[in-house]
């Protein structure tokens, strides 16, 4: 096939992975799997989104999945490539291929390589890689949105900061913060379905049973899910992965024990990381709300990559799913070096509920005494920011976010926030060990439990729940439901009265939230 008979796949550019260790070649006997996202039969409608409707998977699949004729070109195309379909998800527009290397990389015009870098969670990994752009069969112009997984390059790093000091300036038990959070009284969770996310680590029932037996709390009911060939698959080192699945597990556990948890394990690669919540959202029973305290500077997704995630967070919102993301560890640079702003991915898409973090000093079990932004100079501190990809969200237009530093307007970061400062963190159980965890991360399943439990209440799935948080909102003005944070900064952002990019609208008066979204309190 000549290059005349290719078109590019649009925003597959990969940019030559810095730091790398080539090892060669891969080998030509190994089977590559990629996942490739099709476009939509009908574009989504901009009320469906936004709710409070919702639809169900069938419909989603018959209006707006993958059409037949573009299922049955791919197959085509793809097997007179010599690739094998080894799955087909209509709903989610995935279609799961595999081949031998030399074919796969014929099929996509790259070149693959084996390479070993740094891995997000420690040491090195060896894995496959590509640059440049992707090109498919001129057959396929318009169709293919994404081609994810012939790069393995690990996509996301865990959100968590561990407390390094022999104590922190004080910490909470998880299940303190739904009083101090005002959480809604005669709620559990019951009746959902909480999803979590994880790319790595894994979590022991034991250590489960032993955690919320001294709780005193019923302990979840918790279901791991292999994804891509993922596993739950526990090192025993607290400093790993492991800190992650277990403060995820466990701060949703605590606050909304009565929610069903499905704890989804992926590779942590672009395809794995789609692949994961693909099947969260698409899972049957539909989840209430999806809790990703995984993330990476947007610049450094593919568009392509972006994209299709962003389509599948829309996609959820239709469904009545609220994803819920943390917002980075990292202050207002997100751990990159060039001098810029820079906010993380999945939080900075707009159909994703962001949360920031904050340092929380309260006496249990309803009083706060301070709440600021979290930003420790020993121990990190909250994403936030404007995003250079995404635009406004119409809810967010009249918030008062500042301009991108290049000018125009963005998507702010975050929505909302918690507390996640490592100093004023969460007591958790990992491998055996007690520990004090913080970080954005224990906000998303802070935030993934309490959507559980106003859904409980309001007896609907919140989906796009940004929609009613930010109704009315103004600049400098504190929203109803929330506390709103100050005081502090995140590095180039001050907080301050109304949103602001460090915490968003603010923390969470539960009760008060379940007035707004229920129309019980007038506004």
């Amino acid at each position: 096939m000549t290059e005349a008979e290719r078109v590019p796949v649009p925003g597959s550019v990969r940019a030559e992975l810095t730091g790398a260790e080539v090892v060669g070649p891969v080998e030509a006997t190994t089977t590559v799997s990629a996942t490739v996202v099709l476009r939509r039969r009908n574009e989504l409608d901009e009320a469906l989104v936004t709710g409070p409707e919702t639809i169900t998977p069938q419909q989603l699949a018959d209006r707006h999945g993958a059409s037949d004729e573009d299922l049955r070109t791919v197959r085509e195309v793809l097997r007179a490539a010599g690739l094998t379909i080894t799955d087909v998800h209509r709903g989610s527009r995935r279609v799961l291929v595999s081949g031998p290397a030399p074919a796969m990389s014929a099929a996509f015009g790259t070149e693959l390589t084996m390479v070993r870098s740094a891995d997000p969670l420690g040491g090195t990994i060896a894995h496959r890689a590509r640059s440049g752009e992707l090109r498919v069969p001129a057959a396929l112009a318009g169709i293919v949105v994404a081609v994810l997984g012939l790069d393995q390059r690990p996509q996301a790093r865990a959100l968590f900061r561990m407390h390094r000091k022999p104590a922190a300036a004080q910490s909470f038990t998880p299940d303190q913060l739904g009083p101090l959070y005002a959480f809604p009284a005669g709620t559990d969770g019951s009746g959902q379905t909480l999803a979590i996310i994880e790319l790595g680590g894994g979590f022991k029932p034991a250590d489960l049973s032993t955690y919320f037996a001294g709780l005193k709390i019923t302990a979840p009911q918790v279901t791991a899910v292999g994804v891509d060939g993922g596993k739950n698959a526990p090192t025993g080192d607290p400093n790993s992965a492991d800190g992650e699945v277990m403060l995820d597990i466990e701060v949703a556990g605590a606050l909304a024990p009565g929610a069903t948890q499905l704890v989804y394990f992926a590779p942590n690669s672009d395809q794995g990381f789609l692949d994961a919540v693909a099947t969260a959202v698409h899972a049957t029973p539909t989840p209430t709300a999806v809790s990703i305290s995984w993330g990476q500077s947007e610049d450094q997704w593919t568009a392509q990559a972006r994209t299709a995630m962003d389509q599948l967070f829309a996609d959820a919102a239709a469904l009545g799913v609220t994803i819920c993301a943390a917002s980075g560890d990292s202050g207002s640079t997100d751990d990159q070096t060039d001098g810029k702003q820079h906010v993380d991915f999945p939080a900075s898409s707009p159909h994703v509920l962001a949360c920031g973090g904050t340092n929380l000093r309260a006496t249990p079990p309803t009083t706060i005494v301070a709440e600021t932004v979290w930003n420790n100079p020993n121990g990190g501190a909250t994403g936030g920011g404007i995003s250079d990809v995404f635009g406004v969200p119409a809810f967010q237009i009249s918030a008062g976010a500042p301009a991108r530093a290049g000018g125009g307007t963005g998507r702010g970061v975050p929505d909302v926030a918690g507390n996640a400062d490592p100093a004023t963190g969460y007591q958790v159980l990992v491998d055996g060990q007690s520990a004090v965890i913080g970080g954005t991360s224990a906000v998303a399943p802070l935030w993934a439990a309490l959507i559980c439990r106003l859904a409980q209440a309001a007896k609907r799935r919140l989906g796009l729940v940004h929609t009613q948080l930010y109704q009315g909102v103004q600049p400098g003005r504190p929203q109803p439901g929330f506390h709103d944070i100050t005081s502090g900064n995140n590095g180039a952002y001050q907080a301050g009265p109304g949103w602001d990019p460090c915490t968003g609208l603010g923390t969470p008066n539960g009760t008060a939230l379940l007035q707004v979204l229920t129309g019980t309190k007038n506004r």
